[in-house]
C-alpha cells in the first residue's frame, strides 16, 4: 500500500499552549451588583464579553448557577491541563465593575485556577464550596 492521495482530515483539537481558562457566568445576575449605577456600555455582561473577545477567556452563560442570593455569580474554570494537575473551578459572588473585572482578566492572563493563586482583591469575592451531597 502506497501512501494516501488525499490530505489528512483537519482536526479542531486545541493547542495547550493558547488554552485559556474559561469563565461561566449567570446571564440573570450578570450586573445586579451595580444595578442603576453601572455606565458600562452592556453593563458586567458586556465587559465579560469584552474579555472573550480580547483572548481572555472562554465566556459560557447560562441562566443560573443556583446561587442567586450572591449575585454576580461567576465561576472560572481552568484549562485542561490546569484540570488535569488537579485544580477546581473557583466561584466568585458580587464580582462586577470595571477594577473587579480587570482584576479577573490580569488573573485569567496569568493562567487562572490552578496556574496562579487568587488575587488578593478578589480573594474576598470567592465563594468557599463544599463536595455536593448525593
Amino acid at each position: 500500500m502506497g501512501a494516501c492521495p488525499y490530505p489528512r482530515p483537519v482536526t479542531n483539537t486545541p493547542d495547550p499552549a493558547r488554552a485559556v481558562p474559561g469563565l461561566t457566568a449567570c446571564s440573570l445576575c450578570a450586573g445586579e451588583t451595580l444595578e442603576g449605577v453601572d455606565t458600562a456600555p452592556d453593563g458586567q455582561l458586556g465587559r465579560l464579553r469584552q474579555l472573550e473577545a480580547d483572548g481572555v477567556t472562554r465566556l459560557t452563560l447560562v441562566e443560573c448557577l443556583d446561587e442567586c442570593e450572591r449575585g454576580d455569580v461567576v465561576v472560572a474554570r481552568p484549562t485542561a491541563r490546569g484540570r488535569g494537575a488537579g485544580a477546581v473551578p473557583v466561584w466568585f459572588e458580587q464580582l462586577a465593575g470595571d477594577a473587579q473585572t480587570s482584576t479577573l482578566a490580569e488573573w485569567l492572563r496569568a493562567g487562572g485556577p490552578g496556574a496562579a493563586p487568587v488575587p488578593p482583591g478578589l480573594e474576598p469575592r470567592v465563594i468557599r464550596r463544599g463536595p455536593v451531597a448525593d
